[in-house]
């Protein structure tokens, strides 16, 4: 409270005027949107290679046998870190302003979303937070589900369908739910 018992308002014109990337982190950013994403996007669902490469172009580290389908939307390709094997459906969301990594042989189904960026709201400024996101060799992040900034999901782990994970999961655990809750083992 303010010393005349009125909360805080916050201060979005300082937010919004402030800066959060580097010169270089924008470009690439503008490059990505421009020429990127949209050959990403257009290309044939079967160039897998095709997509695979042109993450590798903006940065990305991504593994051998890789599938991710041409309706992947990806916000920083840089951001991403994706070992073998590992398959992303269609329409899923790797939200990466933070760091997001994907182990071994996980699967991320369609309309996935994974977000790695939020703003502290507890600050009147609101500053942009860029954390991380891990998820866990051979985890299943099940349709629609979310996993929030700042999480772990454990190897083995499934997270159930439009299942809200803002807290991390152990491994081998099954998870369901807004909020996410344990309802087995794997």
């Amino acid at each position: 409270m303010t010393p005349d018992n009125k909360p805080p308002v916050p201060d979005v014109t300082a937010n919004r005027a402030s800066r959060k990337w580097t010169r270089r982190e924008l470009a690439e950013r503008v490059l990505w949107s421009v020429l990127g994403h949209p050959i990403f996007r257009l290309s044939p669902r079967p160039l897998w290679g095709l997509r695979n490469g042109l993450l590798r172009l903006f940065g990305a580290k991504i593994g051998q046998q890789v599938r991710l389908h041409p309706t992947v939307k990806i916000t920083i390709p840089r951001h991403l870190t994706i070992a073998d094997g590992v398959g992303i459906g269609d329409g899923a969301i790797l939200y990466a302003l933070g760091q997001i990594t994907i182990g071994t042989n996980a699967t991320i189904s369609q309309g996935a979303h994974l977000c790695a960026g939020t703003h502290d709201f507890r600050d009147p400024t609101m500053p942009l937070l860029k954390l991380p996101i891990t998820i866990g060799d051979g985890a299943w992040i099940c349709a629609e589900a979310f996993v929030g900034p700042n999480v772990t999901i454990g190897a083995m782990s499934v997270v159930g369908a439009r299942c809200v994970a803002m807290k991390d999961v152990p491994p081998n655990a099954i998870m369901a739910g807004n909020p996410a809750r344990q309802v087995g083992t794997r």
